[in-house]
Formats: structure tokens, sequence, C-alpha cells
């Protein structure tokens, strides 16, 4: 009995049968794909229409799950609820105007870094936006009034435009300060003022991964459209090939053609088809080294899209796309985390602060209130 079961073991591998390989077992990698702005019911469509043959084959060994947001449906609140496992009363990230450096140690890549030891995980994060994924430190702008009489940390408010106080125009021979505050004024929620050693100044806070950035192996922003994104993509799969990696791969072509042209547009939907074009062509990667077979792929995205509009503001509905057989139902932005911490063998009851989310792999009943 035991020769004949090899034996079929070895032939259904032969015949291609045991794609994903080892399902249940922890893989060797993990990517996780997003697609930011994709709305759900328009990757329906293009599925419906052919157009999406790579998440049609990923879901056709794994599972096309809906994915459903509670929360602000923005890209800085998102992307930090999908690479935490956190809501924004833990990262502190809840909008794209409110927000935070999520602390230190709690994102996906710092958990597997700490999992693993940093020699054992290559980290990895290749990102098309610049703004609201982004890592810059904080900041303080020098003002260029006199500070006001009150003592240092006296003034919290917004400072006064040139020419507010009592009434008195604006100098023209001091057009910077003018324009300075003019941007000042167009973004009241970036900062506040504070008072150190009698000078003024803005102090404007650290953005979202701005620690994240320092606890894994490569944090690669601002590459634009989806060709430059999935090119360093496949640089760094060939790069890395020979050691276990987590990798975060980010197209930004679906959200930007819907803020340009609108949801229901040919340039909509043709970036959803290019966020597919090269989603297969990572895929393709992973079959030529050799490492597909141990990798799970998730693809997902942090919001959708108003129904035919050009915004995201009432925007709840979006999915994700696995070749892991193991994923069982739908979910949160939340739950993306818990998942690939739990496919990695993590226990997640270790993790401390508790996440928010759980895995997609196991059953979960969420309370009643």
């Amino acid at each position: 009995m035991r020769t004949t079961t090899c034996a079929l073991l070895v032939l259904a591998t032969l015949c291609g049968l045991l794609v994903p390989a080892l399902a249940a077992e922890p893989p060797q990698n993990i990517i996780l794909i997003g697609w930011d702005g994709a709305q759900r019911n328009h990757v329906k469509e293009c599925l419906g229409r052919g157009e999406l043959p790579t998440i049609q084959r990923l879901s056709a060994e794994g599972a096309l799950v809906a994915i459903d947001i509670p929360r602000t449906t923005d890209t800085k609140s998102g992307w930090a609820q999908i690479l935490t496992g956190y809501e924004p009363e833990v990262t502190g990230v809840f909008s794209n105007g409110r927000y935070q450096p999520i602390p230190r140690g709690y994102s996906v890549f710092e958990r597997l870094e700490q999992h693993f030891g940093p020699d054992n995980i290559v980290t990895l994060a290749a990102i098309g936006k610049s703004g609201h994924v982004d890592a810059e430190p904080e900041r303080r702008i020098p003002l260029d009034e006199p500070a006001p009489v009150g003592g240092q940390g006296a003034v919290r408010q917004a400072p006064a435009a040139p020419g507010d106080q009592l009434g008195v125009p604006a100098p023209a021979v001091r057009p910077r300060l003018a324009r300075r505050a003019a941007r000042l004024a167009n973004q009241p929620q970036e900062g506040t003022i504070i008072t150190e050693g009698g000078k003024r100044y803005r102090l404007i806070p650290g953005k979202p991964y701005a620690y994240t950035k320092e606890g894994m192996d490569l944090f690669l922003n601002g590459l634009g459209v989806n060709g430059n994104v999935g090119a360093k993509a496949l640089e760094l799969l060939e790069q890395h090939k020979d050691q276990r990696f987590f990798f975060f791969v980010h197209f930004a072509d679906v959200d930007h053609r819907g803020h340009s042209f609108g949801e229901n547009s040919k340039e909509y939907n043709d970036a959803l088809i290019s966020c597919d074009t090269w989603t297969g062509k990572i895929v393709d990667k992973l079959k030529e080294l050799g490492l597909y077979q141990r990798t799970l792929i998730y693809v997902t995205s942090d919001h959708g899209f108003d129904e035919g509009g050009k915004g995201h503001s009432d925007a709840p509905y979006v999915f994700l796309a696995t070749n892991d057989p193991q994923v069982q139902r739908r979910g949160e932005r939340v739950d993306i985390t818990p998942t690939i911490l739990d496919r990695f063998g993590l226990d997640l009851g270790k993790i401390s602060p508790a996440l928010d989310g759980h895995s997609l792999a196991r059953p979960y009943q969420p309370p009643l209130w």
C-alpha cells in the first residue's frame, strides 16, 4: 500500500496535479501584490469578459474571496491595515490626512524578521506611489514669523497669514512668506506649531512607514507606472531567488486612472488588465526560477472606487485572489497580515499587542457586538 501511495504521489506531481506544492505546509515565500484602487465589481466584470487570466488561474488553484472595508476607504489607512493587521486605533493611521508612523515592530515585514531572524528572510517592498505609501521621517519646518509671547510650546494653532494681524496688508516685499502661509492654510491637518529656543516650527508627523522602513531589507516607493514596478519586482526576484522572502509589490495605475478618467472609463479598465499582465509576469518568473510551488501569492486592494466616479469616498468593496487553497472565507483588510503570518507558521496567539484581524485560512465567527 505504501509503495502504491508513493507511486501515485510521484505520478500526480509529474502531471502537475499538486500545484501549488505542499499547500498545507508553510510556504518558502509569500508575495503580496496590491492593485491600488481596484473595485470589486469592476474586477468581476473583467473576469466575466476573460480580461484577467492571471487572477482566474490563481483563484482556480486557491480562492477568490470578498474583502469588505468598514473603515475609511483611502490609501494610507488601507495599506496600513493590510500590512499590519491592526485597526487605526493601534497604528495611528486613520486616513490620508490623519496619520503617524506605525509603531516599531508592528508591520508584517518586522514580524517576519523577528520570527525568522534577519539572516533567514528577506523583506522587500516595490511601490508605485510615493505619497500615501511613504516613509518620510518627522520634519520641522521653520516659520518666518517671530515667536509670540507665552513660553515654549504655547502656540498650537495654525499661524496667521501675513496681513491678518491688526488689518495690516501683507508687505509686497515678502512674497515667500505669503506663499508659505498660503500653503499652510491649505493643509491645516499637516502637523502643529511648536516653539523651541524662541523659534517657531511647524511639526510635520512622520509618514506611516517611517519606522517600518528601518526594520526591513528594502522599502522602495515612488516607482511610478506599472511597468517600472513590475520590472523592479522581476529584478528583485532574480536577485533573491536563493533566499526565503516576503515581497510586497504595489501597482498604482488603477487608482491613478480612476482619479483621472473615472471608474467606468476604458483607461481604468486597461489599468486593471495591466495589473493582471504584470502579476502574470511575476508568476512566470517564479516558475522560471523554480520557486512557484513553494510561493503563495495574494492579490488585493486598499479600497475600491465610487461607481462611475473619480473618487473613492465610499468604496468599501475589494477582493483577495490567491493560489493558496487554505483560504476559506471572506474578510476585511486587517485579515491579510494575520493570514500571511499564519501561513508562514507564526503562532498568532503569541503576538502582542493582539492582532485585530484573523487568518483567512481558519474559520472565524465575529462577535455579534
